[in-house]
């Protein structure tokens, strides 16, 4: 009843709901179903209340706060964080939806420690400054990996936190990849035991328009990393979201996939050796699109799969784009594509682990398709954004390093 109360868009429902905020336990779903409604009168009542409440509730009232989209209820906020009450993420989340501000934040070990390094920075923090973004701490490790940070970035490339849908228990469950500020696939959500999913949300407007002239004559033959690619990708840099970042050249030998039989998604069950029987595979769960993957297992003890999804319809490319780059890749050529990559640990259902290299291409779909029927492996120059590769028990992006070890080195 009270979703529904959410979802009639009848604000006379709002003082009902309001008395619930009260309620111990329906608290956090009148918080949801006021924010559905749009209620602004209550985003303050909401806030005040968020020292009263913890665990589901908590984040219930947050992501209520973002929903609702208004800043009257930053100071609550910041008052919950710098009173130091408990786990800082949702907190944080909301603030950086809510002023539009993306601090850096540096890299943590424990929810305590990113609690405090969030309460600070937000103290500090002038939330009415306009902050271009900064790229910083640029490194050049080596000819196929250069690290650096990203603060304010523009957050229109990101993955993020989709809204929950009416009755669900979590509020912060659902998670889409956001490319131009749309939502383009919707992706695993942060339970370690469940399966690694990508569904096809629509096509958002290509994100060529910050794609400037220096930045396809940079990717037009690559073979090595350097300081000049933060010239030549500076736009599109700018518009991923706050973070610390490797940019990796890789060669991945793909194929392409047009149905769910042949896509990873569903050849994995085959992978698994139970001696109890894990079923028919469920073709639901790949992305219901035309995409890339790798030909083969990546090499290691845990099944590891390799995935590049399109950000444009690969149905309607261009063949004779298509076409001249086959005919350059054929004459020795190595134009790259460029995509934006993490990694995916799982431990399904607390019995089988399992690993993804999940990325999804932000420029060079013609040249991806000319790879695969070229037979040779794709030139990509990878964009990771450390926060989105978190290894359990172990240091951020090890997996991904893990990875990236056991993928033929690229070739000039």
């Amino acid at each position: 009843m009270i979703d529904a109360m959410g979802l009639s868009g009848d604000r006379e429902f709002s003082p009902l709901l309001g008395r619930l905020l009260d309620d111990q336990d329906l608290r956090g779903r009148a918080a949801l179903a006021l924010a559905r409604l749009g209620d602004r009168r209550w985003s303050v009542p909401i806030a005040e209340r968020l020292t009263e409440v913890g665990a589901l509730q908590h984040a219930a009232f947050t992501v209520a706060l973002e929903l609702m989209g208004d800043r009257a209820a930053v100071p609550g906020l910041l008052r919950w964080l710098h009173e130091g009450r408990g786990s800082a993420g949702d907190v944080h989340h909301a603030l950086v939806r809510l002023t539009g501000r993306d601090p850096l934040i540096p890299l943590w070990s424990t929810g305590e420690e990113f609690a405090g390094h969030a309460r600070r920075i937000w103290a500090d923090l002038a939330l009415d400054a306009t902050v271009p973004p900064r790229i910083a701490d640029l490194r050049v490790d080596s000819s196929t990996r250069v690290r650096f940070t990203l603060d304010e970035g523009r957050g229109r490339i990101r993955i993020d936190y989709a809204p929950p849908p009416a009755g669900s228990a979590w509020p912060r469950w659902d998670k889409a990849l956001f490319v131009g500020g749309q939502p383009l696939y919707r992706i695993s959500s942060d339970c370690g035991t469940c399966e690694t999913t990508m569904r096809s949300l629509g096509w958002p407007p290509a994100v060529h328009a910050v794609l400037a002239d220096q930045v396809r004559a940079y990717v037009s033959h690559v073979d090595q990393l350097g300081a000049e690619l933060f010239e030549a990708l500076g736009p599109l840099l700018l518009e991923l979201q706050t973070g610390h970042y490797q940019v990796l050249l890789v060669d991945l030998p793909l194929e392409r996939v047009s149905t769910a039989e042949r896509s990873w998604w569903v050849r994995r069950w085959e992978q698994r050796e139970d001696e109890d029987p894990w079923g028919e595979p469920d073709v639901t769960v790949w992305p219901g699109t035309d995409h890339f993957q790798l030909r083969e297992r990546i090499a290691g003890t845990m099944p590891t799969y390799g995935v590049v999804l399109p950000s444009q319809r690969l149905a309607t490319a261009d063949t004779g784009v298509v076409a001249r780059w086959k005919k350059e890749i054929d004459s020795g050529g190595r134009p790259a594509a460029l995509a934006l990559a993490w990694v995916e640990d799982r431990y399904v259902q607390a019995e089988h682990e399992e690993r993804f290299l999940v990325a999804t291409v932000l420029d060079g779909h013609h040249k991806l398709l000319a790879y695969a029927e070229a037979g040779v492996p794709a030139r990509v120059v990878v964009l990771a954004r450390l926060e989105d590769n978190w290894t359990p028990g172990a240091t951020w992006g090890a997996g991904l390093e893990e990875v990236v070890a056991r993928l033929p080195a690229p070739t000039r």
